[in-house]
């Protein structure tokens, strides 16, 4: 008998409002369910609003939601707050200035992101070892930071900054990577080869990872299923050879057809 597919997320029945009981009140998950097995790459997309990045905010546990569970790795997580959950996550936000310590050396925001959980920091300094690591890893981005392990990150571009951080973010192998809009603040020359460096470390880690995008492109492109959100749920999840012949011309018609929103041009879906 082939061997049971071991599931690395399930959200179950989620939903989140904000502000409640006020003219701001907005339901921005609404009975999600999603399971993600080991390995899945997905993309998510959805217009402004639907729920996309609240999603991710409720897997890394930012905020407690309003009912429902969610399961990393089969431990509820539901009741953990976001310092605890970051144990199973690893996490690259859209803004490239996040992620790193800008004051710091390259090689000392990679060991501290080798050291997180342990108690000593860098007080012992960096060994030779985990130089000679950092530099190997380093390498592999083929941006020449390998020859820069002692510069401040502070002086690095916002894409070499992305690819660093995607470095730290699954340096000790994490049950989830979760990206948000991680290519977004990039030009598109830089955010593609920051996206195939993702795809790669995904692919050699054979990391599960949940991708929030505004571009339909990439989400066409790359990982190895498509889910597109409306009103805080999933009316679309496409995988393996039928997400590779999709077009945007399908990903809008689609839309259109499951939300029951005309949509004449990609504008609203990339807002």
């Amino acid at each position: 008998m082939p061997e049971a597919v071991k599931n690395m997320l399930e959200v179950k029945g989620v939903y989140k409002t904000f502000n409640p009981g006020t003219v701001n009140e907005k339901r921005a998950l609404n009975g999600l369910e999603l399971t993600l097995a080991d390995g899945d790459f997905v993309t998510v997309i959805g217009s402004n609003g639907a729920g996309k990045s609240t999603a991710l905010n409720a897997i890394a546990g930012v905020w407690p939601v309003d009912a429902g569970k969610i399961f990393i790795d089969g431990e509820d997580v539901t009741g953990l707050p976001e310092y605890k959950r970051a144990r199973y996550l690893g996490r690259v936000f859209q803004d490239p200035m996040t992620g790193t310590a800008a004051t710091m050396e390259i090689q000392e925001n990679l060991a501290l992101a080798l050291r997180r959980g342990q108690r000593r920091g860098l007080r012992q300094g960096i060994t030779q070892k985990e130089k000679d690591q950092f530099r190997e890893m380093l390498r592999t981005l083929d941006l020449g930071l390998e020859d820069r392990m002692t510069a401040k990150v502070g002086l690095l571009s916002g894409g070499q900054r992305q690819a660093l951080t995607l470095l730290m973010a699954t340096l000790k192998k994490p049950k989830l990577l979760l990206l948000d809009e991680h290519t977004a603040a990039l030009d598109p020359k830089t955010a593609e080869k920051v996206l195939n460096t993702t795809e790669s470390i995904i692919r050699e880690s054979h990391l599960t990872a949940f991708m929030v995008t505004h571009n339909m492109k990439d989400a066409i492109a790359h990982g190895n299923r498509l889910i597109m959100m409306n009103e805080g749920r999933i009316i679309l999840d496409v995988a393996g050879e039928e997400k590779k012949r999709l077009t945007i011309k399908d990903l809008l018609d689609k839309f259109a057809e499951l939300s029951g929103s005309s949509i004449t041009n990609d504008s609203v879906l990339l807002a």
